[in-house]
């Protein structure tokens, strides 16, 4: 729904048709996009038009980018360790045989 978004505004009903999912399902999934400010939603005339808010796509893309740099440097710390715990047990292995 965010990559057909990006190419332009929507109404609802062109946002169901590649989904397998009810109208309900999409309306409820586009009433969190809107109140997670991701997507504004106006009427024209009986139609709604979904249109994408690339200000907000922006601020969640660098809130995920500092956390997977968090976990990366996380990760890469915890492997540093199970390896010296790894060569640890390998040197103590050695010296008792």
């Amino acid at each position: 729904m965010i990559e057909r978004l990006s190419r332009g505004p929507a109404s609802v009903h062109g946002l169901t048709e590649p989904f397998a999912l009810s109208q309900q399902m999409i309306s409820k999934h586009i009433a969190y996009l809107v109140r997670a400010r991701i997507v504004v939603k106006t009427k024209r005339g009986r139609e709604s038009v979904c249109t994408l808010r690339p200000e907000a796509i922006k601020t969640v893309s660098e809130w995920a980018f500092s956390y997977r740099r968090f976990w990366e440097g996380s990760f890469d710390k915890l492997d540093a360790v199970v390896n010296q715990m790894k060569n640890t047990e390998a040197t103590n292995d050695q010296t008792n045989r």
